[in-house]
């Protein structure tokens, strides 16, 4: 491994005009910071995080807050988190992890004490009651969704009341004139959360303009309540031939329950799915679906963050269209 001594002696400097060169502590000549950044360059040397905070007065840390709460599937979460984190690095920037609980106060305690540069935040409610910090924060941050009120603010998130519309222009393409939605959890929608509810918009939208019938069911994420849906819901509109699950981990048990209750999938039933395309690629009968992007909406998070945190003009609002992928699990009505 090299070290700051190999860099000293490539440069015919001292090790301390390296560490100088790297902290920026003390005035040198451009010829002699030349001279050291090209030898850093040739021998390939990696300063210690901290010379590197201390040359960029930063800490070389993000923060992801990350919802660990009733309602949310947390493979899902893991994935966005797993692709921050990847996108961190590369810009050689750690993450430190907070859990929604620790709400505002977690965000202010770390910014206040400079342990971290710039802040991302997830699970964001129609009405979040962390905009104002957010907004008045001395760190740059980026929302991962979409509040109603974007005013002052970074967010990006995949266009969920378009992936929603995308949803029932496939089932209608196809002939069904009664669909419904199987959504999140009942907490999810009562917190306002922003993905739900604008999956609902899009449904309800596309559906009063398509001419069919539509209708909205949040469910617990069990196959309990799942079966006990999709009973309530053959009872309630036997006419039912198309349904939309944005519900990742029902999504199988939903299928399995129309099945157990005689209706044929796609055969007299077709499933669009909202979830990762590799969740809808091994399932046992592969399902349309429209993709849950977490792999590039957290790097583009890191992207617009790190933009920011370079003073560069990024855009307020980044929505990511949809992508519905036809399988086995939809067909003609």
């Amino acid at each position: 491994m090299v070290k700051i001594t190999d860099v000293a002696r490539h440069a015919g400097v001292s090790p301390s005009t390296v560490s100088y060169v790297l902290s920026g502590k003390r005035s040198i000549s451009e010829e002699t910071i030349r001279r050291v950044r090209e030898s850093i360059r040739e021998l390939g040397y990696r300063p210690h995080a901290g010379a590197r905070a201390l040359a960029s007065s930063r800490s070389n840390v993000l923060a992801l807050v990350i919802p660990l709460r009733t309602g949310i599937h947390v493979p899902v979460v893991m994935r966005f988190a797993v692709s921050v984190v990847t996108s961190a690095r590369r810009h050689d920037h750690d993450v430190l992890l907070l859990t929604q609980e620790e709400g505002e106060e977690g965000v202010r305690r770390v910014a206040d004490s400079a342990l971290v540069d710039a802040v991302i935040v997830m699970d964001v409610q129609l009405h979040d009651e962390r905009l104002p910090m957010l907004r008045a924060l001395d760190r740059p941050a980026v929302l991962i969704g979409f509040p109603d009120d974007t005013a002052g603010l970074t967010c990006i998130d995949l266009d969920f009341r378009a992936a929603g519309e995308a949803c029932v222009d496939h089932l209608a393409a196809l002939g069904h004139r009664r669909v419904g939605l199987i959504g999140s959890p009942p907490e999810v929608y009562e917190r306002g959360t922003g993905y739900a509810e604008r999956t609902a918009e899009g449904f309800l939208a596309a559906a009063a303009r398509q001419g069919v019938a539509a209708t909205v069911h949040p469910c617990e994420a069990t196959g309990e309540a799942a079966r006990e849906l999709v009973k309530r819901l053959l009872d309630e509109h036997p006419d039912l031939t198309g349904v939309v699950v944005h519900n990742e981990p029902i999504v199988e048990p939903v299928v399995a329950a129309f099945r157990a209750a005689g209706r044929r999938v796609p055969g007299d039933l077709s499933v669009v799915a909202m979830c990762p395309d590799e969740q809808a690629e091994h399932a046992e009968l592969q399902l349309t679906s429209v993709a849950i992007p977490a792999e590039e909406v957290g790097r583009r998070a890191v992207d617009l963050l790190m933009a920011k945190l370079d003073g560069d003009d990024v855009p307020p609002a980044t929505l990511l269209p949809p992508r519905l992928t036809e399988r086995a699990s939809t067909a003609p009505a």
